[in-house]
């Protein structure tokens, strides 16, 4: 994605070991009729202004009631307070399934109950899954409001997916438990470190796990035209007894299974603060030799069954309310800059992101592509045995 951050397996996220979906076949065809008195249907409008205006959205998606959503952990990002202020704005349902899901169980879902009405209504999504979901056709075009103010390269050309809130791949440390907290890639190697450097959830299912091989292969002289040398990274983790298949999550940060932790930047960020009541000492800190930075993606399924929800769910993060939730998670909104420059952004929120220099860079949907297909074909035999 682009500018300053993309969840995973707990999402991207890893926190807890990845539940299974249950892909269950039953479930009514849903009614994706949500119309206005003249005709126009929720389920083909690319806009609001195409649906009548935001007032006739809001009256048609409180029509449905409902909103399905999929892997949305309340303490990813700060999406607890966004899924609250939805609903009391707009007296909405949202009903979350498998909170701890991957991005690649957010794409099954969708694919396995198509024309269900439990199928999910919107997405979030590590950038590379969304271009995947994209390139299937799974995903319905949509501009919000603020879609003209999203930097080129942080949305698809034809509005299926834009980038909403991300970070920086970080190396989290229990510093109670590990004398000497790593801040590195290279630091990782050490011997001290054995069986306690973890992951947030598979690669080739969870965007943060998938970023986390990214910044190893930037700090082992790869790019973003090769993240072999990050796979590299970890079979040597395995190998010398360093890295642990446990994935990371508050629960097993907690009870100290997984003592130094490679996740997003927000997510660490905020352990950091939910642990200290509970006498964790959490540090966080961005590897200078493999800054990392990415986004997760919003997108509505194309056969929502709450389309006009969907729509309205879309409108809100990207509202200044919903991205300075974003900020407040420790997460950087894609719409930052604009934000800025409007005088609508939380300063204080953004006073307390976490440090980085320099100016981040992005690989490209090719560059994305290619990697998830070398972490297909290689991480299982990378970190087996």
């Amino acid at each position: 994605m682009t500018v300053p951050l993309p969840r995973t397996a707990v999402r991207g996220g890893a926190l807890a070991a990845v539940a299974v979906l249950a892909l269950s076949a039953c479930g009514a065809a849903p009614d994706t009729s949500t119309s206005t008195a003249d005709g126009k249907n929720a389920a083909t409008a690319t806009s609001a202004a195409d649906f009548g205006g935001l007032d006739a959205l809001v009256k048609a998606a409180q029509k449905e009631g409902t909103l399905n959503a999929i892997a949305l952990p309340r303490d990813w990002a700060n999406y607890g307070a966004l899924i609250d202020g939805f609903q009391k704005k707009y007296g909405i349902k949202i009903a979350v399934e498998n909170p701890d899901g991957s991005s690649q169980d957010e794409i099954n879902a969708v694919t396995s109950r198509k024309g269900q009405d439990r199928a999910p209504d919107v997405l979030d999504l590590g950038s590379s899954f969304a271009l995947s979901a994209a390139q299937q056709g799974l995903l319905a075009p949509y501009e919000v409001a603020s879609y003209a103010d999203l930097p080129e390269g942080q949305k698809d050309a034809k509005a299926r997916w834009y980038n909403d809130y991300g970070g920086y791949i970080s190396i989290g440390c229990d510093a109670k438990r590990v004398k000497t907290c790593p801040t590195t890639f290279a630091d990782l190697l050490e011997p001290r470190y054995k069986g306690q450097v973890a992951l947030n959830g598979n690669p080739t299912k969870s965007g943060s796990a998938f970023g986390g091989v990214y910044a190893a292969s930037l700090a082992n002289g790869g790019s973003f035209d090769d993240i072999q040398p990050g796979l590299d990274f970890f079979a040597e983790l395995k190998k010398n007894g360093n890295y642990t298949p446990v994935e990371s999550t508050p629960a097993t940060v907690e009870k100290g299974e997984t003592p130094i932790s490679i996740d997003w930047d927000y997510l660490n960020a905020g352990y950091a603060d939910e642990f200290k009541s509970k006498g964790v000492d959490w540090k966080v800190s961005v590897p200078s030799d493999g800054q990392f930075s990415q986004y997760y993606s919003q997108a509505i399924n194309k056969d929502a069954p709450h389309p006009a929800a969907a729509r309205l769910w879309q409108e809100y993060l990207y509202s200044a309310d919903g991205q300075n939730l974003w900020l407040k998670g420790y997460a950087r909104p894609a719409l930052m800059t604009a934000m800025e420059k409007a005088g609508t952004l939380d300063r204080t929120a953004a006073a307390k992101l976490p440090e980085v220099s320099g100016t981040p860079t992005f690989p490209t949907e090719d560059q994305q592509s290619k990697a998830k297909t070398v972490l297909g074909q290689g991480w299982a035999k990378a970190v087996s045995g």
